[in-house]
């Protein structure tokens, strides 16, 4: 036997030893089960982890009801999965085993949710409703991300989220609501609706949300707030902007730190608006319709604001402002003068505004009219434009 041939005989069977040696160390069962892991891990995933699931099952998926009055002719239900199982359109990574990406799959309707999970993903998809009782199993459920989808408030059911007792967020931005959806459970502590169809927010809407810290409405078309803030007892951050509102909001809560109201109607606020705020830290109301005519002396007068954004507006003087500010945008209006006193009601070495940031460009002031004393008063400031 030529000698290449017998090297090559000698690698096979070497080659034929290991393999058999391990293999042998799995039963049948277990080689049928390494398969289908090798199987499932070659999917093609949208997440760096390997999909698994505890059974193979056939998909779960809701009976959505008729749109007629008429019942529709009974049809075998399906085969409902385990409370451990996770559906076979979702991925549950077994190192993350209270979580559910179902998210970016092209899915219509919304899976069965097992009663472990606490993060659930849904987003990017085609859902168009929400069924009474689509959450009733996942009473754990703490995050929920339907953003991104077409569901309408006329599909979803009136007391879907009841029994979502632990719910801290809940994602909706992205579809076509017109109202809000509830009753919302108390334990909400963030609720995202912007890009939405809303128009107007009742008080009731939000009524016993006293764990709300974020709000997010912008990018809809809420022409009236009325109250409903008000009751929002842990409420820190109001996002509102790019809306239709001609007033701003009743009653801001006491624990307001950050409001956000640019682009929208706005001509006037209310003197000591903001003094029900304490700690209220930044305001952004550019893009709006506001008028010296709108505000009273006292409106920006409160010691707590750091940032206030009042570009693009419809100002001819400069309002003004505690001495505390320090980022003053005041750019787009129509102010033609530079009056020191909204900055220092007593200029001398003791008395001075702490402002850093103050942009007046896109005005009628000339470079040539800052008075003589502004740079003591403003003796804080690296940035100034005019």
């Amino acid at each position: 036997m030529p000698r290449a041939t017998t090297t090559t005989t000698l690698l096979l069977l070497l080659l034929a030893g290991l393999c058999g040696s391990t293999l042998g160390q799995y039963n049948e069962e277990e080689d049928l089960a390494w398969l289908q892991y090798y199987l499932r891990q070659s999917r093609v995933s949208s997440y760096n982890y390997v999909p698994y699931y505890e059974e193979e099952s056939p998909a779960y998926a809701y009976s959505y009801p008729s749109a007629t009055d008429t019942e529709p002719e009974p049809e075998p239900e399906p085969q409902q999965a385990a409370p451990w199982r996770c559906p076979q359109e979702c991925d549950c990574p077994p190192t993350f085993s209270s979580a559910m990406y179902c998210d970016t799959r092209h899915l219509r309707y919304l899976p069965f949710v097992p009663s472990r999970m606490k993060y659930v993903y849904f987003q990017n998809n085609l859902v168009t409703s929400i069924q009474e009782g689509a959450f009733d199993n996942a009473t754990e459920l703490e995050w929920l991300a339907l953003h991104n989808n077409q569901i309408s408030s006329e599909k979803v059911g009136k007391r879907v989220f009841g029994k979502l007792q632990r719910l801290e967020r809940l994602y909706m931005n992205n579809n076509n609501l017109t109202r809000l959806p509830g009753p919302l459970p108390r334990s909400l502590r963030e609720l995202h609706l912007s890009y939405n169809h809303i128009s107007k927010v009742p008080p009731s809407a939000l009524e016993g949300l006293e764990n709300l810290t974020a709000l997010y409405l912008s990018h809809n078309f809420i022409f009236e707030m009325g109250a409903s803030l008000k009751g929002l007892k842990s409420l820190i951050l109001a996002d509102l902007s790019y809306n239709n509102l001609r007033k701003v909001p009743d009653g801001l809560p006491a624990s307001l730190e950050q409001l956000y109201l640019e682009y929208n109607y706005i001509n006037a606020i209310p003197d000591d608006y903001f003094q029900v705020s304490p700690r209220l830290l930044y305001v952004r109301m550019s893009h709006n319709s506001l008028t010296n005519q709108g505000l009273s002396s006292n409106t920006f007068n409160s010691s707590s604001i750091l940032e206030l954004d009042l570009s693009y507006n419809r100002l001819q003087k400069i309002p003004r402002v505690n001495t505390n500010l320090e980022n003053l945008y005041l750019q787009g209006n129509q102010i033609n003068e530079f009056s020191i006193s909204s900055f220092c009601s007593v200029v001398d070495v003791v008395n001075y505004s702490r402002l850093q940031v103050l942009r007046l460009d896109g005005n009628e002031i000339k470079r040539n009219a800052v008075p003589p004393d502004a740079p003591l008063c403003l003796r804080r400031a690296t940035v100034i434009e005019i």
